[in-house]
This record gives C-alpha cells, sequence and structure tokens, in this order.
C-alpha cells in the first residue's frame, strides 16, 4: 500500500506541475498569437516592400547601368529579409513543437490526476480529526519530519566516523603502550640478570675480601715483628 501522505505529496507536485504547465500553456499560446501577429504583420510589410522593390526594379530597368549599386543594395536588402523570413518560419515550427509537446504533457497529467483524489480526502479527513489547520500544514510538517531524520541521519553518521577514528587513536595509543611496556618488560628481565649475576658473584668477592683482609694481617704481624726486630737492633 502506498503512503497516503507520500501519495498526497504526489497529488499536490502533479497539480501543481498542472497548474505550472496550463500556465505555460497559456503564456505559450498568447506568445504563439502575438508572434504570429508579428509574422502576419511582417508578411504583408514583406510583400508591400516586395511589391515596392519589383515596381522599382521595373522603373529601373532602363537605367541599370547607373543604378547597379542601388540594384544591388536592393538585392542585399531582399536576401536578408528573406533569411529573416526563414528564421521566423524555424521559429514558429519551433513554436508549435513546444506547444503540442506541453499540450500532451497536460493530457497526460490530466490523465493521472484522478487516482490521487482517494489521498486528498483520506487527508482532509485527517485535517478534521487532528490539531492541523490544513492539508498545507501537514504537508509542511511533514517537510520538517524529513529534514530532523536527514539531519538526525548525518548526525548519526557524524558520531560513527569520530567513534571509528576514536577506536583507531585508542588501537594506536594501546599498541604504541604496549610496545613500551614489552621493552621495559625486555629491560626489566635484563636488570633482573645482572642482578642475579651480581648476587651470584657476592660470595665470590666475600671469599677474596676474607683472603685479602687475611694476607693483609699477616703481612701487618710481620710488619710489626720487622719493626720489633729493628728497634731491638739499634737498641
Amino acid at each position: 500500500e502506498e503512503d497516503p501522505a507520500s501519495s498526497f505529496m504526489c497529488l499536490l507536485k502533479k497539480k501543481k506541475e498542472v497548474r505550472c504547465l496550463e500556465k505555460l500553456l497559456a503564456e505559450k499560446e498568447e506568445a504563439f498569437r502575438e508572434r504570429m501577429e508579428v509574422i502576419a504583420e511582417q508578411w504583408r510589410d514583406l510583400r508591400a516592400r516586395r511589391a515596392q522593390l519589383k515596381a522599382h526594379m521595373e522603373r529601373s530597368e532602363k537605367a541599370v547601368e547607373e543604378n547597379e549599386m542601388l540594384r544591388n543594395q536592393a538585392l542585399k536588402k531582399a536576401n536578408k529579409e528573406r533569411e529573416d523570413n526563414i528564421k521566423r518560419e524555424n521559429e514558429l515550427l519551433r513554436a508549435k513543437r513546444e506547444l503540442e509537446a506541453l499540450i500532451k504533457k497536460h493530457h497526460k497529467l490530466c490523465r493521472k490526476l484522478p487516482k490521487y483524489f482517494m489521498f486528498k480526502r483520506y487527508l482532509e479527513d485527517v485535517v478534521e480529526n487532528s490539531q492541523f489547520r490544513d492539508i498545507e500544514e501537514i504537508t509542511s510538517f511533514y517537510n520538517i519530519l524529513l529534514r530532523s531524520r536527514k539531519e538526525l541521519l548525518q548526525s548519526q553518521q557524524w558520531h560513527k566516523e569520530l567513534t571509528e577514528k576514536a577506536k583507531v587513536l585508542l588501537e594506536q595509543y594501546k599498541a604504541e603502550k604496549e610496545a613500551e611496556m614489552l621493552h621495559c618488560k625486555n629491560d626489566l628481565v635484563q636488570l633482573k640478570q645482572y642482578l642475579d649475576q651480581a648476587r651470584s658473584d657476592v660470595p665470590l668477592w666475600e671469599n677474596r675480601w676474607a683472603d685479602i683482609q687475611n694476607r693483609a694481617a699477616k703481612k701487618a704481624m710481620k710488619l710489626r715483628a720487622l719493626e720489633m726486630a729493628i728497634h731491638n737492633l739499634f737498641q
């Protein structure tokens, strides 16, 4: 089933097109009548000029040599008027074709118009049982709803794009931080290895330190004995 609002919109659109076509047809008919009157007047003027030209040429036949320049000018003028007449005839033919096309379109729209009357009656019933004053107010409200829906869809699309961009930035940030954490873990493992190596070296160095202290004590005892011997020797 067709949407009543959409069908009524189509009805209004078609009626508007019919009114425009009727107005355009009337304007074309008026312009066509005016064009025909102008062309008829031009034809009468052209016939009169041709008659005058013919009489003038008959009078000028006896003096062709003296009036050769005038004859050439008259011929040029006649050719120009003939070309203008051809142009007017082409314009008239084009206007007739446009008028026929408009008449056909008008008849086609008139045939389509009756099937939209039921939607008009439906909307009139809606106006009677709603807060709307007339059908035009319903169509205006409908257009406002369409614009609001379009703006809402655009806003949703914009938020979706922002969300996707935020997700991409978050993934990049997570990847960078994970790389940093991995680097820190590697450093921590290496430092732990150094610490374990240092702890394993502590007993060795403690043994070496104890050995050094023992040798130093022995050397100190020998040194004191040597000092006492030297002292006794001097005594």
